[in-house]
C-alpha cells in the first residue's frame, strides 16, 4: 500500500509538473501573441507613416516641378522683355531730337534762300541752345576742362605741351574736344592738352 501511496504521489507531483509546463507553454503562446500583436500594430503604424511620408513627398515633388516651371517662366519673361527695353530703350531720347532735326531741316532751307550769314548763325545758335538744354533734361551735362587738374578719369591726353608757367603744370591747357558726364558717368571723356 505504501507503494501504491507514493506512485500516487509521484504521479501526483507529474501531474502538478505537467499543469505547470503546461501554464508556462500556455503563458508563453499568450505572451508570444501579445508581442506578436504589439509587432504587427507598429509594422502597421510604420507602414501608415511611410505611406504618408510618401504622399507627402509626391505632394513636395509636385509643387517643386510646379516653382521651377513658374521659375523658368519668369526667366524667359523677364529675359525678352530685357532684350525689348535694349531695343527699344533710346526710344524715347530719339523721340526728343526729332523736334531739333526738324529744326535743323528749317534752318537749312532758310540758309538756301538767304544769304545773310548772320541769321543763319542766330538759328544755328537757337537749334544748339535746343539740344543742349534737352541734353541737359536728359542727364547730360558738359566737363569742365580747361584750367583744371589733369584726370585721366575724365580727361584723355591727345598732347604734352611745355607749361607757360611753373602753377600750370599737370594743368589741362586746353579742351580739343568737350567731355560729357551722364548722372555723374563719364559718357565721353575730354580730349585735352596737358601742360608739363
Amino acid at each position: 500500500m505504501d507503494e501504491n501511496k507514493e506512485y500516487k504521489e509521484n504521479d501526483q507531483e507529474s501531474v502538478d509538473d505537467s499543469n505547470i509546463k503546461e501554464n508556462v507553454v500556455i503563458d508563453g503562446d499568450y505572451a508570444g501573441d501579445s508581442e506578436d500583436t504589439q509587432a504587427e500594430q507598429e509594422v502597421n503604424t510604420l507602414e501608415n507613416q511611410l505611406v504618408d511620408l510618401q504622399a507627402q513627398v509626391e505632394k513636395e515633388k509636385k509643387e517643386y516641378l510646379f516653382l521651377a516651371a513658374e521659375f523658368d517662366n519668369y526667366r524667359k519673361r523677364t529675359l525678352k522683355e530685357k532684350a525689348e527695353i535694349i531695343k527699344n530703350g533710346g526710344e524715347n531720347v530719339l523721340k526728343g531730337l526729332l523736334p531739333i532735326v526738324d529744326d535743323f531741316e528749317r534752318g537749312l532751307k532758310a540758309a538756301e534762300s538767304d544769304s545773310d550769314a548772320k541769321s543763319v548763325l542766330e538759328g544755328m545758335t537757337l537749334i544748339y541752345n535746343k539740344l543742349i538744354k534737352y541734353l541737359e533734361s536728359m542727364g547730360v551735362k558738359e566737363m569742365v576742362s580747361t584750367g583744371e587738374v589733369f584726370n585721366s578719369d575724365l580727361h584723355e591726353a591727345i598732347a604734352q605741351v611745355p607749361a607757360p608757367s611753373e602753377d600750370m603744370k599737370g594743368k589741362v591747357l586746353d579742351t580739343v574736344q568737350k567731355g560729357y558726364i551722364l548722372n555723374d558717368k563719364v559718357l565721353r571723356h575730354a580730349k585735352v592738352a596737358v601742360a608739363q
